[in-house]
C-alpha cells in the first residue's frame, strides 16, 4: 500500500459479521467509498495480506492483548507474495487509549536478514527514500532487540478495503478467511503449515477514520445493528493455537531458544499449566518520532 492511502494515526472500530451481512454493508458503503486499487481486479474485491508477527520469548505483546493493556505495541512484517524482488514492510503498530499509531517502512527482502540479525538498517537497504521509513525501520529493531523478539507467528487473511476518493481520512475493510499458524523463521511464504481458522466464516469489519466518527458511520452502525467488539488477530490466533503448541514450534526449530529464561519458564509453567507472571523487559514507548 502507498504511503499516502495508509492511515498513520486513526481510530478503529470492529465488528465481527456473518457474510451475507457484509455483502449489505458493501452495497452501503460503495455509495460513499471506493474500492482500492489492489482489490478493484481481484474475485471478491479482495487481496491476500500476510503478516509475520514478532514477539518476545515470553510473548509479551500477546500478554499485552489478552490483559486489556490501553498502550502497547505490536511488531509485524507484512508482505502480499512470494516474490523475492517484492519489498516487505517492517510496522509498529500501537494503541494509546483508543487511538491507533502505524509507523511503517519498506525493506528490500535480500536486507531483511540484516535488520532481524539486530543491525540498525542502512538506507540503501530501504525501497524509499523518505526518512519516515528509515525512522519506522530503526524504531522497529529497537523494540525488537529490547523485546528479544523474534518470528513468532504467521497471520494472513483476504482485504477487502474500500477507500475514499478525495482524502485518507476514511476507510472500511473487510477481511476473510483470517488464518494463523506459529511461524518461528523468517521465510516469508505465502503457504501456511497447518493454520487455525480465527474466526471461522465470519467477516472482520473494520471502521477507520481519523478525525471525527463520520454521520454516514453512524447510519451504517444502525441500519446493520453492528455490535462493536474486539478482534484482535495475533492474539486470538495464538490463543486459539495454544502457546505451548507456539512456543514448542520454535524450541523445535530453534533448540538455543530453551537455554534463554523467559521462554524456558514459560513453557515449563504452561505444562504444569500454571500461570507464570510476565515481567515487563520493555514499556511500550510513545513518543511521536
Amino acid at each position: 500500500m502507498s504511503d499516502d492511502r495508509l492511515q498513520l494515526q486513526r481510530f478503529e472500530l470492529k465488528y465481527i459479521v456473518d457474510e451475507d451481512r457484509a455483502l449489505a454493508v458493501r452495497d452501503f458503503v460503495s455509495s460513499y467509498l471506493e474500492i482500492d486499487e489492489y482489490g478493484a481486479t481481484q474475485p471478491n474485491l479482495s487481496y491476500p495480506v500476510h503478516s509475520l508477527y514478532l514477539d518476545s520469548p515470553a510473548l509479551q505483546t500477546y500478554h499485552w492483548t489478552v490483559n486489556g493493556r490501553k498502550n502497547r505495541f505490536k511488531l509485524r512484517i507484512r508482505f502480499y507474495d512470494n516474490n523475492p524482488a517484492a519489498p516487505v514492510y517492517f510496522e509498529i503498530k500501537r494503541r494509546m487509549n483508543d487511538a491507533i499509531l502505524k509507523q511503517r517502512g519498506a525493506v528490500k527482502r535480500g536486507h531483511v536478514d540484516w535488520v532481524l540479525q539486530g543491525h540498525l538498517p542502512e538506507p540503501d537497504h530501504l525501497v524509499s527514500s523518505d526518512p519516515r521509513h528509515l525512522v519506522a525501520v530503526q524504531q522497529f529493531s529497537r523494540f525488537m532487540n529490547e523485546m528479544q523478539a523474534r518470528p513468532t507467528a504467521h497471520v494472513a487473511y483476504r482485504r477487502e478495503a474500500w477507500i475514499s476518493p478525495h482524502d485518507n481520512s476514511v476507510r472500511v475493510t473487510m477481511d476473510r478467511d483470517v488464518r494463523c499458524d506459529p511461524e518461528p523463521t523468517a521465510a516469508f511464504r505465502a503457504e501456511m503449515r497447518d493454520p487455525m481458522v480465527v474466526f471461522g466464516r465470519q467477516v472482520v469489519l473494520e471502521l477507520k477514520f481519523t478525525g471525527r466518527f463520520p454521520d454516514w458511520f453512524r447510519h451504517v452502525v444502525e441500519a446493520f445493528n453492528l455490535q462493536q467488539v474486539s478482534a484482535a488477530k495475533y492474539a486470538d490466533g495464538l490463543t486459539l493455537l495454544g502457546e505451548q503448541r507456539v512456543l514448542a514450534a520454535h524450541l523445535a526449530v530453534l533448540p538455543e531458544l530453551a537455554a534463554r529464561p523467559a521462554a524456558a519458564a514459560r513453557l515449563a509453567a504452561l505444562r504444569r499449566r500454571e500461570p507464570l507472571a510476565i515481567p515487563g523487559p520493555v514499556a511500550p514507548s510513545f513518543a511521536v518520532v
